[in-house]
């Protein structure tokens, strides 16, 4: 199974969610905190209650935004070379909601940006982790692409080959997975290994 199949996330890996997520942000009256650049946490980028920010991440999540997002870095192109000249497919694991028509919309928005690259889209609840289902590929050598630290390392714990793509939240990573600055390195690394 290993030899066609890549795990990944969505968000911050193949689309740029944060940057959406900043523009409705800014659009719905909230100001971004200049000083919180190497956050992930919404709460402490917008100062506000960490039920707040549950609630916001979830309206984002399931409005008509998500089925527009742009891509991540230089995702598109080596998605696309692996697809094309390697035959690998996609499988994405993503704690977007489990709205069904959030569901939807991601599917869209991915199809339209990789094209059939993407085999699945499994939709999580919102901030869900991501533990029960990565452990489906348990052992099975599969690549896991994510941006969370930990999800990371529960993909290494479960034996799939991890990779963390760079992120300021993420720049103090000291565990197993390798850390990437984008997907020329990603490419390199699955083609060459």
């Amino acid at each position: 199974m290993k030899d066609k199949i890549i795990l990944t996330d969505c968000d911050g890996v193949l689309l740029d969610w944060e940057h959406s997520f900043h523009q409705w942000m800014k659009s719905h009256g909230y100001t971004l905190n200049t000083d919180a650049d190497h956050e992930y946490e919404v709460a402490l980028m917008y100062n506000i209650l960490e039920d707040d920010k549950k609630r916001l991440v979830k309206l984002f999540n399931e409005s008509a935004t998500i089925a527009y997002l742009t891509p991540f870095r230089d995702a598109v192109k080596y998605v696309t070379k692996l697809y094309e000249e390697y035959g690998y497919v996609f499988r994405v694991i993503t704690s977007l909601s489990t709205d069904p028509f959030a569901g939807q919309l991601r599917d869209q928005n991915l199809r339209r940006v990789f094209g059939n690259a993407i085999e699945v889209v499994e939709c999580l609840e919102t901030g869900a982790d991501k533990d029960k289902a990565l452990s489906k590929y348990k052992n099975n050598g599969c690549y896991w692409i994510e941006d969370k630290p930990e999800n990371a390392d529960v993909g290494y714990s479960l034996g799939l080959n991890s990779i963390l793509i760079a992120h300021n939240h993420n720049a103090d990573y000291q565990g197993p997975a390798n850390r990437v600055q984008n997907w020329k390195e990603i490419y390199e690394l699955i083609t060459n290994g």
